[in-house]
């Protein structure tokens, strides 16, 4: 890669302080982890309204499991095609129609009259919800290349301190808020968030500059349908495997064939799998990340909506009782957040994950609310470490041209793992959350966080990249030189 492109990758969007070093533009924080927490905020606050939402519409755990599944599968789609679009144009745009859709979203999901028009409703706020991100991300690499300081670990930690906060907190304010009005709150609450994203985007972030002629991009539809096709196909059948939908299998393939011929051969791809296939420790980072959240999000909806189902709790006494995970996750993504070292906090999230799911074997109907709250600060361990350790491995692994599609890709991964969490939640829990199905959920659990655990310590590249010696951008200026 040209070293002068690569400046202008990072230099396509400016802060107010155009053309000038300096410090980080600490007015574009508040849009963006406004935006980028859209949507850990309605990953989570959705665990506490699946019992009131089924007792509701008269639904089984197996058909609420589609509120979790719909939003994670347009995301998954929609956040590396969002990305790759603010890479292109920038992120104010982007950022700008998402939020207002997923306001639109909470509209549509408070007045649902069913659980047809809900599902509907999250699939919208799943796409709505995909801008903020990955142009937080952008923004971040744009600053840097704008101040010249290339790692601002104290603004990466104030986006993933953020993002756990909120995806923590969830389960404990969509709680109250279930207490106060009921489960459509839980909707409502994204209409003031999407309302604060549009008045602070609009005022604070920046305008993308023209690029040069010699710059023009071309949009890759093809590529985008074609990774949509995949993606759909292969996510449909993991929801509900079985063997009448055999057809789902063969289509993820024929996609991922086509996908793989299409960008191989495209002048500017929307994956450029040349430049992946050449970056291990980001694929692995990806894998990762898979893993991690499949542990992560299998826990959150799993073991809350046993604590409601099996040990009896109430929605807002089940938010409650994982407030000391909140607490212990901003208490150490904190407390680690400005050391770059990566490789221990992964290796330490992965064990925590193994302890966590392991004292879950300990629990019956009637386990003490004791024993509850030390499962919660279990899993704070892992929730601290393993989202701020994936975020900063991929902003120093990937490109600064491809910065907002390489985080959109991390998150798709990440929505990859809550929907097998979802599935694997929808499987031991056929009914309702028992107990028994509980302990079978966590043999599942041990094994991807073994799996977590065997990736991590074999990749050696962990070490590099956490002493912040290399990035992407730093090997490609490198060969020019």
């Amino acid at each position: 890669m040209d070293a002068r492109n690569a400046r202008d990758a990072t230099d396509t969007v400016k802060g107010p302080g155009t053309g000038t070093r300096g410090a980080f533009d600490r007015r574009l924080l508040a849009p963006m982890i406004l935006g980028s927490v859209l949507n850990p905020v309605n990953s989570s606050i959705i665990s506490v309204a699946l019992v009131p939402i089924g007792q509701a519409f008269g639904a089984s755990p197996s058909r609420t499991a589609w509120l979790i599944s719909a939003l994670y599968l347009a995301t998954a789609i929609g956040q590396p095609v969002v990305g790759r679009l603010i890479d292109l144009f920038g992120p104010r745009r982007l950022f700008l129609a998402g939020t207002a859709l997923a306001g639109a979203a909470g509209v549509l999901g408070t007045l649902a009259p069913d659980l047809g028009t809900l599902v509907a409703a999250r699939v919208l706020l799943g796409f709505g919800t995909c801008a903020g991100y990955p142009a937080s991300m952008y923004l971040i690499r744009s600053e840097a290349g704008r101040t010249g300081r290339d790692s601002p670990d104290g603004v990466l930690t104030a986006l993933a301190v953020s993002n756990q906060t909120v995806a923590v907190i969830g389960p404990s304010l969509g709680g109250l808020l279930i207490g106060l009005g009921g489960w459509r709150t839980t909707m409502a609450v994204n209409i003031p968030l999407s309302l604060a994203c549009l008045v602070l985007g609009s005022l604070r972030l920046p305008r993308a500059l023209p690029r040069p002629p010699s710059r023009q991009v071309r949009l890759d539809a093809p590529g985008m349908a074609l990774f949509a096709a995949m993606l759909v196909s292969l996510l449909l059948f993991v929801m509900h495997p079985r063997a009448g939908a055999w057809y789902l299998p063969v289509l993820t393939a024929v996609a991922a064939a086509g996908l793989a011929v299409r960008e191989l051969r495209a002048d500017q791809p929307f994956i450029d799998l040349r430049v992946l296939g050449g970056n291990p420790p980001l694929l692995l980072t990806y894998i990762r990340s898979l893993l991690a959240y499949t542990v992560s999000y299998s826990f959150l909806y799993g073991y809350t909506q046993w604590l409601e189902d099996g040990r009896g709790l109430s929605a807002s006494r089940a938010g409650l009782a994982q407030l000391p995970m909140f607490l212990v996750g901003i208490a150490v993504s904190t407390a680690t957040g400005r050391r770059k070292e990566l490789r221990g906090k992964l290796m330490a999230g992965a064990v925590g994950q193994i302890a966590a799911c392991s004292t879950l074997l300990l629990l019956g109907p009637g386990s003490p609310m004791a024993l509850l709250l030390a499962v919660a600060v279990l899993m704070g361990l892992p929730q601290g470490l393993n989202s701020l350790a994936l975020q900063n491995s991929v902003y120093r692994q990937a490109q600064a041209e491809r910065m907002g599609s390489s985080a959109g890709l991390l998150r798709t991964f990440g929505y990859l793992g809550a929907i097998v969490a979802s599935a694997a939640d929808g499987a031991f829990f056929p009914r309702r959350a028992d107990t028994a199905g509980l302990h079978h959920l966590v043999f599942f659990l041990l094994a991807v966080a073994g799996l977590f655990l065997v990736v991590t310590v074999a990749d050696r590249s962990l070490a590099r990249t956490g002493k912040g010696r290399e990035t992407a951008e730093d090997r490609d200026t490198a060969d020019v030189r």
